[in-house]
């Protein structure tokens, strides 16, 4: 009877039904079409960047070579079929339309050859012991050239650290492969021509978890379904600490309590009823993760053979939400009490549990408060099953968490209302 009787006022409530199940519907393809730029930019999405090529030569076509295969840029070297100068592409940078504008400084590749040369031959000149050789070598100093780097002023810092390194590493092969090569080019009748390798000795690979031999990378949709997912869940505290002090002030809470029924059958109606509630929320954001997604542009959410874990973690984190809203709902004693304090603790327990904000860049004191925020614990759990191939035992610890989350709120609620009965 319990149970049917919050069902029964669940659905009269069309208001709060929208509320429950239309917001956090918009709320998340929202939130993930905003984040989708970001995601990609991490993923390897193509930026079109400006290119000015004053060298023309063989060092600046292999760096547009390099450029071009790294997979991140899209190289653009003519704006309405005009070829850009240095001046177009800057006002072009700074005015927004392009994020970055790439300038290769002329005789590039003339200068860096002739500085190659004449420090092989002075190194060449040493080891012949002939001494008018080794003074023979003063050719005109030659000046160091300048790739010069305009980003767009609302670029990122971290963007503009990533691109440079890319472009100094880049350089410094070329300038290294340059060498060897004159090396070689004075060796060669002596010393067989492949005895220095322009090969890297220290090499990096990058290993990430895998599942059925492909990697898995995160995307917008395997961070935002989640995590909104988990926010819809826990606001169930405000319409249901809300539904538990209304109770109390109409009088129903005293009709109810003059049946020879404990306080606890009375929670396990509303607990199975906002469980109900819960895992329909977290199926219809499954739902538009998986089908509505692939629509707008979005990676579909991929849930694989996980379907059941998920489930599972949907329905512990939904009853450490319900039983933190009939603790609210049972400690309140009016309705102007228990919205702001439930929207305003869910929104406490998002932004410490990592919905907005990752853990992992917040300050450390913050990452240690995170870790007492139940979202914080259901989102690892998610994660460990979608982005780190986890299996039972490895989301068992926020499976246990989040049980005795509800077990000490409802203990909280039931010990708090038998001392109220008793005063």
């Amino acid at each position: 009877m319990a149970v049917k009787k919050e069902l029964l006022l669940q659905i009269r409530d069309i208001g709060g039904l929208i509320i429950l199940f239309v917001m956090p519907l918009l709320l998340l393809v929202t939130i993930t079409v905003v984040q989708k730029g970001s995601f990609d930019s991490l993923l390897g999405t193509k930026i079109p960047v400006l290119l000015v090529d004053n060298d023309k030569d063989s060092i600046s076509y292999a760096i547009q070579r390099e450029l071009g295969s790294i997979g991140n840029f899209t190289l653009i070297t003519q704006i309405d079929d005009t070829p850009l100068v240095e001046a177009t592409a800057k006002d072009a940078v700074f005015k927004g339309d392009f994020q970055l504008a790439i300038i290769l400084p002329a005789n590039m590749t003339s200068d860096l050859n002739s500085q190659v040369q004449h420090n092989v031959d002075r190194i060449m000149s040493e080891f012949s012991y002939e001494e008018e050789e080794a003074t023979a070598t003063g050719s005109r100093p030659i000046s160091s050239k300048e790739v010069r780097l305009y980003f767009d002023p609302a670029t990122q810092s971290s963007f503009k650290t990533a691109v440079k390194s890319s472009i100094d590493k880049l350089i410094a092969t070329i300038e290294t492969e340059r060498i060897y090569k004159k090396f070689q080019e004075q060796l060669s009748d002596g010393i067989d021509g492949g005895a220095f390798t322009q090969k890297g000795f220290i090499t990096f690979k990058e290993i990430g978890s895998e599942k059925e031999g492909e990697e898995i990378k995160p995307d917008a949709g395997q961070h935002n379904v989640p995590a909104w997912t988990l926010f819809a869940i826990f606001f169930i505290i405000v319409p249901l600490s809300i539904n538990i002090v209304k109770e109390k002030s109409q009088g129903t809470m005293i009709r109810l309590t003059t049946n020879p029924v404990p306080y606890y059958v009375f929670i396990l109606g509303k607990t199975v009823s906002y469980l109900c509630i819960s895992l329909i929320q977290f199926y219809l954001m499954l739902a538009i993760g998986v089908y509505l997604f692939p629509l707008m542009g979005i990676p579909a959410f991929a849930i694989d053979n996980n379907l059941f874990k998920l489930s599972v973690l949907a329905i512990f984190s939904g009853l450490a939400a319900i039983g933190a809203g009939v603790a609210v709902g049972t400690i309140a004693t009016t309705q102007e009490q228990s919205a702001p304090f439930g929207a305003t603790f869910v929104v406490i327990l998002a932004a410490i549990g990592g919905v907005w904000v990752p853990v992992f860049i917040m300050p450390q004191v913050m990452q240690v408060i995170s870790k007492i925020s139940p979202i914080n614990w259901a989102l690892n759990g998610f994660y460990d099953v979608l982005l780190r191939n986890g299996s039972w035992i490895d989301i068992m610890p926020e499976i246990i968490l989040l049980l005795l989350f509800f077990g000490l709120t409802i203990a909280i609620a039931i010990i708090y209302d038998k001392k109220k009965r008793t005063i």
